[in-house]
């Protein structure tokens, strides 16, 4: 036998032989409002710019401070490679200068006082780290 084909805007479950019109999660009338997906395209374009940006902020900060522990290293580096005969004292500011043969040596001798060759003046902070004046 032959199964009775219903209408298009019947909504029959041919495998449980039952109208289920009212339990499908999606309207089936025919008056029903249309499905349209939403464009959310714009939103996302949006949404990656705008952590595109956060994500770059983020990284100039931390490459800035990259640089500047870098620099400060590079400091600290100079003046404890360099020749002294005393012991710094915490507060206070030093002068390092540069010889003719290219050996350092750090002074209490300011730049204004002398003929050497100044590298720069350096305050010693209480974390025993040199700071750059």
């Amino acid at each position: 036998m032959k199964e009775d084909k219903k209408p298009d805007n019947v909504v029959f479950n041919s495998e449980t032989k039952t109208y289920d019109a009212a339990i499908k999660p999606y309207s089936t009338s025919v008056g029903a409002p249309v499905i349209t997906a939403t464009d959310n395209i714009s939103w996302k374009n949006r949404s990656i710019n705008k952590i595109n940006h956060k994500v770059e902020a983020k990284y100039l900060k931390l490459q800035a401070e990259y640089n500047k522990m870098m620099e400060e290293f590079e400091y600290n580096k100079l003046i404890f490679d360099a020749k002294f005969t005393f012991e710094p004292i915490v507060g206070e500011v030093y002068h390092l200068y540069k010889r003719d043969n290219g050996e350092s040596f750090l002074s209490i001798i300011a730049p204004e006082q002398c003929d050497f060759n100044a590298l720069g003046s350096f305050y010693l902070n209480v974390d025993q780290t040199w700071e750059k004046v």
